[in-house]
């Protein structure tokens, strides 16, 4: 009885580490891993990204290359982020629409923080996960919202890591019901210590597989943004292409213009900013002044004795 309970409790071992094996013990390398699935995959039918579609295409003997590689499209896991920086001259109407928008897309802010530091004009920073499947429509919606400066999208396909996951999750899962199964046939204490101890590790396994796709889902099914939007006196870089020495004369003057109002503006905040220094600074001038003038005036009045006195 004891030897069939090793003998058991070896292959199971073995199983354990054929699974862990096969998933290569690390979420980082499974990631990158997924990094180049994502282009071998979509260019090689029968390529390492597309191992469990392979699976799926080899059960149904009637089935085509054209069928797999849409299956495997079609159940690729993939996670969508992006970055975008934009102006508004209207910050809380732009605000108001982009919390709109979010919410009619099914989506939520993860992070938001608006920014005022007191130069006048506001910032914010935004967290937005988004459907997978309403992604470019926001980022579509946002560009017409506000004025786009700044827009990067990327994609990575993480469906080899997420199967791996799931392959080795199905393992571990039979692994703890057949430790289960021996626990309730075990005898002796040390057996059941044993046994014990396995199942442990087994469970703490599942655990982490979970996890891990769970992380996976939440990732894949809402897409990722990072908004920035800034508050500005005029929107950059939308002004048409001057051609003509009229049209370039005049956008010169418009945008000299500009500038001088600009400079006024920061002038008079900078002003706003230091008026008690200015008054102080006023006061010590029109008291040293006073002081100055008073003592020349005894100058003055001392030399014209002098030269009274003088015969």
């Amino acid at each position: 009885m004891k030897r069939g309970f090793a003998w058991l409790l070896t292959l199971l071992a073995l199983l354990g580490l054929l699974s862990g094996c096969g998933g290569g013990g690390d979420t980082t390398a499974s990631d990158t891993a997924s990094n180049s699935a994502a282009t071998e995959g979509a260019d090689d039918p029968g390529g390492s990204y597309g191992a469990w579609a392979e699976a799926e295409v080899a059960e149904d003997s009637g089935g085509t290359a054209e069928d797999g590689a849409s299956d495997r499209l079609e159940n690729a896991k993939m996670i969508y982020t992006a970055r975008m920086e934009v102006e508004t001259t209207a910050f809380d109407t732009a605000d108001a629409d982009l919390r709109t928008l979010v919410e009619v897309l099914g989506g939520y802010f993860e992070q938001a923080a608006v920014h005022d530091y007191g130069s006048g004009y506001r910032s914010g920073d935004y967290k937005v996960r988004i459907p997978a499947d309403q992604f470019q429509p926001f980022l579509d919606r946002v560009g017409t919202l506000c004025h786009v400066t700044y827009q990067e999208q990327t994609s990575e396909n993480v469906s080899e890591a997420y199967y791996d996951a799931e392959s080795r999750l199905a393992t571990q899962r039979t692994k703890l019901e057949r430790l289960q199964n021996l626990l309730a046939q075990a005898e002796n204490m040390e057996d059941i210590i044993t046994i014990e101890s396995a199942i442990s590790d087994t469970e703490l396994e599942i655990e982490r597989l979970t996890g891990t796709l769970r992380q996976y889902d939440a990732l894949v099914d809402y897409a990722t943004v990072y908004l920035s939007l800034q508050e500005v006196y005029q929107l950059s870089n939308v002004e048409e292409p001057a051609t003509s020495f009229a049209s370039r004369m005049g956008a010169a003057f418009a945008s000299g213009w500009r500038g001088f109002v600009g400079a006024l503006e920061s002038l008079a905040v900078a002003l706003a900013y230091g008026w008690v220094w200015l008054l102080l600074l006023a006061a010590v001038g029109t008291v040293a002044g006073r002081l100055l003038w008073k003592r020349r005036r005894r100058e003055r009045q001392a030399a014209s004795k002098e030269s009274e006195n003088k015969p």
